[in-house]
């Protein structure tokens, strides 16, 4: 989906497709350097992030592996209490392996901080953490991001993955979203 089929629905564009794929290229070159020989493991976190993950995995020049999770918070409404549950679980054994947790973004950043603790218990080699987009003035706890797409406002987005009751996933652009959607 492109943004001008649903130009009534964004009220910014903040960064096109072409701008998205330039940076998940710089990213992956990271990447390449930090894990020549490594082989690493890509662990998406569902759903935000299989757009991210294919093209990230896609751009590297290395070898890698990719897992998926699936994890919930709960909160009220919009907001995460950051009490997590998790609802589909890695199916590779992380012991001496190189992993890379792969977000669409980081917002408060309670749930990914439980989510790195759990891993980290598993005994990888080494853990880190690649997001496409993150917003700084809302990050609640204190996370070490290796790999950084974009720092987005503390606004409503949507596109690459970031979605609004299910809804703009596939949306190739990324944009805030107009508040007559969701008010």
């Amino acid at each position: 989906m492109d943004s001008t089929d649903i130009s009534s629905d964004l009220t910014e564009i903040l960064y096109t497709k072409d701008q998205i794929d330039a940076r998940v290229r710089e990213v992956a070159a990271q990447i390449d350097a930090d894990y020549e020989g490594k082989n690493p493991l890509l662990v998406g976190v569902l759903n935000g992030a299989v757009m991210v993950v294919a093209d990230l995995s896609r751009a590297l020049k290395i070898h890698c592996e990719m897992d998926w999770m699936a994890v919930s918070s709960y909160g009220s409404g919009t907001q995460t209490s950051g009490v997590v549950r998790i609802l589909k679980d890695l199916n590779t054994n992380l012991e001496g392996r190189h992993v890379i947790v792969v977000e669409d973004i980081i917002d408060t950043g309670l749930t990914l901080t439980y989510l790195m603790q759990n891993l980290a218990s598993r005994d990888p080699a080494s853990l880190k953490i690649m997001t496409m987009f993150r917003k700084p003035e809302a990050i609640q706890s204190p996370l070490e991001i290796a790999y950084v797409g974009y720092d987005l406002p503390n606004r409503f987005v949507v596109g690459y993955g970031l979605d609004y009751a299910g809804r703009y996933r596939n949306l190739t652009d990324v944009g805030i979203l107009s508040p007559h959607i969701y008010a």
